[in-house]
């Protein structure tokens, strides 16, 4: 039974669902909580932090989704990089120290295809042991070149598990079909991921609900993809073309108590933590239960180089225009804004104060290519 499936009829009660539940009570005891998480943390990961950067391929997009920069009828500044360009962006990267790359692309098949995407992996597999994927959901066998070509995870965010929220805020493309994206792990590990993300963003429907479906989908991947690592992500909101608004509060308060339930309930797990928070926030989560974050993030294409601009139009209700003479200079459209500006370094230097080590690589071939 697929994750789709089970959801149609509800959550399992599985032990740890129910201490999940608990855990996220508005009265549970929070610095209790904190201090098992960050007991649980140490003791299955250590005092370490993988680090990763999104590199942007494409901004374009054929869906309608009220909250994200990147929707069609958006009238934003878009391009695609080349191959070539996508080497340049990662050997930047490279250069300040990442070895694991999100590779992230709007749903575009007539610029985003498989064959396009595989020939990015295989460019900058030689030198990016951990190349991994966050583009639109795919069927199994459209995969396979994928893994082949030496992608290692790929990552889908459900946006929101209510389904009358999902509807209402997905208003045109592929991306309306729930189901389809709720199974795509399923898919993605019958294909030869062995790194799986999911997550919710939260602001689009009340967090608690959120936070119960998306653990149930982690217990389900637990119980069926049991040979892949998974990790989970909890974005907020945050400003993008659209101009969208939050519609469901999710304090630092929230955040932190949904951090430290999926700690508990999920020992193993491993939990994200994007520039998407301001620094102060993310430094006291480090220590918290985080194991994995990213740094000096750009959420446009070419943004860590330039590239891309060769190639920059403007759409206008998802049709190109040429750009304004006053917009020649400009770089494309970011996604989201980042609330953390610090560098690679930088960010790599606050977490070794505050007792923790950087990793930016944890793997390495040893049986041979």
């Amino acid at each position: 039974m697929t994750f789709s499936e089970s959801f149609r009829a509800g959550p399992p009660p599985a032990a740890a669902l129910r201490r999940f539940a608990a855990l996220l009570e508005p009265d549970a005891d929070l610095e209790a909580a904190a201090r098992e998480a960050q007991l649980l943390t140490r003791r299955h990961f250590g005092k370490t932090m993988r680090l990763f950067a999104p590199l942007y391929l494409s901004n374009e997009c054929i869906n309608i989704c009220k909250y994200c920069g990147f929707s069609r009828d958006n009238p934003i500044l878009r391009t695609t990089l080349t191959v070539d360009q996508v080497e340049t962006e990662a050997r930047h990267l490279a250069a300040e120290g990442f070895r694991n790359l999100l590779l992230v692309a709007g749903e575009h098949p007539k610029f985003v295809s498989e064959g396009y995407m595989a020939e990015c992996v295989a460019r900058i597999r030689p030198f990016v042991p951990s190349v991994s994927l966050e583009v639109a959901p795919m069927e199994t066998e459209a995969y396979l070149p994928l893994t082949a070509a030496g992608a290692e995870g790929l990552v889908v965010y459900q946006e929101s598990y209510d389904r009358e929220a999902y509807a209402e805020l997905h208003t045109a493309g592929p991306k309306r079909d729930f189901d389809w994206r709720l199974d795509t792990p399923e898919r993605a590990y019958a294909a030869g991921f062995r790194r799986l993300g999911i997550g919710a963003l939260f602001g689009l429907a009340p967090w608690r609900t959120e936070a119960m479906a998306l653990a149930a989908h982690a217990a389900h991947l637990l119980k069926h993809c049991w040979k892949a690592s998974l990790t989970i992500s909890l974005p907020r909101l945050k400003p993008a073309a659209g101009d969208f608004a939050p519609r469901h509060p999710f304090t630092d308060r929230d955040f932190v108590q949904l951090l430290c339930a999926l700690r508990i309930a999920f020992p193993q797990v491993g939990l994200v933590l994007s520039t998407r928070e301001r620094p102060a926030f993310r430094d006291a989560l480090a220590n918290l239960g985080v194991t994995m974050m990213s740094a000096g993030s750009h959420t446009e294409p070419g943004g860590y180089t330039g590239a891309g601009r060769d190639t920059l139009h403007r759409t206008e209700k998802g049709r190109a225009v040429s750009l304004a003479e006053s917009e020649k200079e400009a770089t494309a459209t970011e996604q989201f804004s980042v609330s953390d500006e610090r560098s690679p370094a930088q960010v790599a230097a606050r977490l070794r104060e505050l007792g923790l080590e950087p990793v930016w690589k944890d793997w390495e071939v040893c049986l041979g290519a």
